[in-house]
């Protein structure tokens, strides 16, 4: 039997944790980003293959990880997506007829570090005082605890970096996959289909698959692009609507497709979620500002507004936008997060724009907030009878 790899994770402000590796192998493999956690008691794959989490450290609070494998169905990007993985225990056993493969192996043959036998709870209780902190993990026992705390400190923070453009999809080909047997039936038997030939560009900084699974599941085709795309292109590109997708990195970073956003503004009916949520309020003249810890999980308490009920969601972010510089900018705030107030979603008075920070479409999480694309379709059929 193979003697488990001792592995560090140093954290800047000088905290050291050790723990066995379970990842990739490469005793000489160090791995910096963001340590942030996520709250949710399912859905390891799901949050790993977020592209969201691309330059962080994922910590998951659950007690432990991998019970049920690696099914490649419930992926939402081509790989793990993280700079790391840290857990408190990995389950020995992975029961599930539909996985193909443990945790361990596949984070390694992705080239990903992990890390369990820690305590997850310290660990968690440090983030939430002093904030999302940058991190180190290593598997290299030469380098003192002092030099990877210093290779913490000289990392990259995660406010004014541009990750969305390395997250964005790297194809161009129309999305043609629904939601299938995961379709949740909530008292519908059938899908609620758009009316005729709904078309929809998505602006992709790193959007999750089961987004565009919701979408084509109404009747949509969707055409995925990058951040770079032109307001030239989005008028050719004959759609009846925009979509901006979730992403990693700091919104107000992404310059170029602000600009281009605040150039199409209220032309198409509009609908963004996470970044695409920030993008779009930045967009419309609004401001951003980076959160002490962020929101990761599956059971957030959102309030919607609107239709004066309150919805649990699934959310995975670390910047938020600023309330008042939304008003002032022609919006009206339409969710609240119910644990600290903070703006949850919004929609233009004057234009048909609208979005939430929070994932409407799950994977993990509850279903409550789908009802968002149909709105969606919605406002589409809306623009095109000429009633918007």
């Amino acid at each position: 039997m193979t003697e488990p790899k001792s592995a560090r994770l140093a954290l800047e402000d000088g905290t050291i944790f050790h723990g066995t590796s379970f990842g990739a192998s490469d005793a000489l493999k160090k791995s910096v980003g963001e340590v942030v956690f996520n709250t949710a008691q399912t859905g390891y794959q799901e949050s790993l293959t977020d592209p969201s989490y691309s330059g962080q450290i994922l910590v998951m609070t659950a007690t432990q990880i991998g019970n049920y494998g690696i099914c490649p169905e419930d992926v939402e990007s081509d790989g793990p997506q993280v700079a790391g993985f840290v857990i408190r225990e990995k389950s020995q056993v992975a029961s599930n007829s539909r996985s193909t493969q443990e945790l361990g192996p596949w984070l390694a043959d992705h080239g990903i570090p992990a890390i369990e036998g820690i305590d997850t709870r310290a660990l968690v209780r440090i983030l939430r005082t002093s904030g999302a902190l940058r991190g180190v993990i290593s598997l290299d026992g030469s380098v003192s605890d002092q030099q990877l705390v210093q290779i913490a400190c000289d990392s990259p923070e995660m406010a004014g970096q541009n990750l969305a453009e390395q997250a964005s999809c790297q194809s161009n080909e129309p999305w043609r996959e629904t939601l299938g047997d995961w379709r949740p039936q909530l008292g519908q038997v059938n899908p609620i289909q758009g009316s005729g030939h709904t078309r929809v560009l998505a602006i992709d900084c790193g959007g999750k698959r089961n987004i565009y699974r919701h979408l084509a599941d109404l009747g949509c085709e969707v055409i995925r692009v990058g951040p770079d795309v032109t307001v030239e292109e989005i008028r050719a590109a004959g759609v009846d609507g925009l979509f901006i997708s979730n992403g990693p990195g700091d919104p107000a970073a992404v310059k170029g497709l602000i600009e281009t956003l605040s150039a199409v503004a209220g032309e198409l009916p509009t609908f963004g979620i996470c970044l695409g949520h920030q993008l779009l309020a930045l967009a419309l003249g609004a401001k951003t500002w980076k959160l002490p810890f962020g929101h990761r999980g599956a059971n957030q308490p959102v309030s919607d507004l609107l239709r004066d009920r309150v919805e649990i969601t699934s959310q995975n972010h670390g910047f938020c936008v600023d309330r008042e510089s939304l008003l002032e900018a022609g919006c009206e705030v339409t969710h609240i997060h119910l644990n600290d107030q903070t703006v949850a979603g919004f929609r233009h008075l004057e234009k048909p724009i609208f979005a939430v920070q929070f994932h409407p479409e799950a994977s993990p999480g509850p279903h409550e907030s789908s009802h968002l694309f149909r709105e969606f379709v919605g406002l589409m059929d809306q623009s095109k009878a000429g009633s918007v």
